[in-house]
């Protein structure tokens, strides 16, 4: 997979966050720092401004034309009521014939629906739209609950901040995890979430002193993935009755104990796949794993790979001294 032209399809009253995110990702140069550089353009349809949702104009880089040679085409939110220009449904049917990818963000997804992109694919959208776009495009395989879907060259997002986590997850494809993790600490945002959506649908669980969150908790699981842990030591180290915890638990990440801590090791193992030395036996050991049976076990239900063809695939190429083990 190879991305160096990035182009964004800004319609008319475009979201400016979701169009941020793209240009924070994609269209700035971090060059100096050794990120990687793209040939980024801003398109509308006709290469006049568009108004954003927030009430202002912006002045793209070029019409539709850039988008018929990017490697990635982005598409962030717009209202779900305005009409798409055919001249953009057909450059986005163009774009996925010869193998471009293709990533929506939040409402984004509607317009990779006109185009007939989403039929018989695994897709998301913000939770509040999941039904329409269920209802619009019943040829879809709509899922309400994650953060982000890849199906083949279709990348959909789920609402606003998603979109930094799908782009990252493009990222950490593309260049490997150093890279990815690299640029999430620049954004100040995290690497990876676990998790999905559907722990944004509920209401919140409140922050208080009866009811604190288990963010210190998480932040000491990650420090210690090689330990194995029960859930009721867990509600013990947080003071609560283990059926309380796991409730608790779910609230607050979207996941049960087991796969919230399992999804962790697995990116643990991921990151020394691709930026040490280490054999995969203990690999397996640091991660938490204990051996590399049960490692290729979780890799293979998780990524459709095994630890070896992971690390060819996306190992650095080379490397100036050995990397330290460490975990993020």
């Amino acid at each position: 997979m190879m991305v160096k032209k990035v182009a964004v399809l800004a319609l008319d009253q475009i979201a400016a966050f979701e169009l941020g995110v793209a240009c924070e990702v994609f269209g700035t140069d971090r060059t100096a720092d050794g990120f990687p550089a793209y040939d980024f353009s801003l398109c509308t349809v006709d290469g006049l401004p568009v108004q954003t949702r927030s009430g202002f104009h912006i002045t793209p880089h070029a019409d539709l034309g850039p988008i018929a040679d990017a490697d990635l085409v982005v598409i962030p939110a717009h209202p779900l009521d305005c009409d798409v220009d055919p001249r953009a449904i057909a450059a986005l049917r163009a774009a996925y014939a010869r193998g471009a990818l293709l990533m929506s963000e939040c409402s984004g997804a509607f317009v990779l629906g006109e185009a007939g992109l989403l039929d018989g694919r695994r897709c998301t959208t913000h939770w509040k739209y999941t039904d329409e776009l269920a209802r619009r495009f019943p040829a879809a395989h709509v899922n309400p609950s994650v953060l982000y879907i890849e199906d083949g060259t279709i990348f959909t997002s789920a609402g606003t901040a998603s979109g930094i986590d799908l782009m990252l997850h493009v990222v950490r494809l593309v260049h490997g995890s150093e890279i990815a993790t690299k640029l999430a600490r620049r954004m100040v945002v995290p690497p990876h979430r676990e998790g999905g959506q559907s722990q944004y649908i509920e209401a919140p669980v409140p922050q208080t002193e009866k009811a604190p969150t288990l963010e210190p908790l998480l932040v000491w699981l990650v420090e210690h993935l090689d330990r194995q842990v029960t859930v009721e030591e867990l509600a013990e180290r947080v003071h609560m009755a283990p059926r309380t915890f796991a409730r608790r638990f779910k609230a607050e990440t979207g996941s049960t104990p087991h796969d919230w801590i399992t999804g962790q090791r697995v990116l643990l193992a991921r990151q020394l796949l691709e930026g040490t030395d280490l054999g995969v036996e203990s690999i397996a050991v640091h991660a938490g794993f204990g051996d590399a049976v049960n490692l290729r076990h979780h890799f293979a239900r998780r990524l459709g790979a095994t630890p070896q063809a992971y690390r060819q695939t996306f190992r650095s190429p080379t490397r100036d001294q050995p990397q330290r083990l460490t975990q993020v």
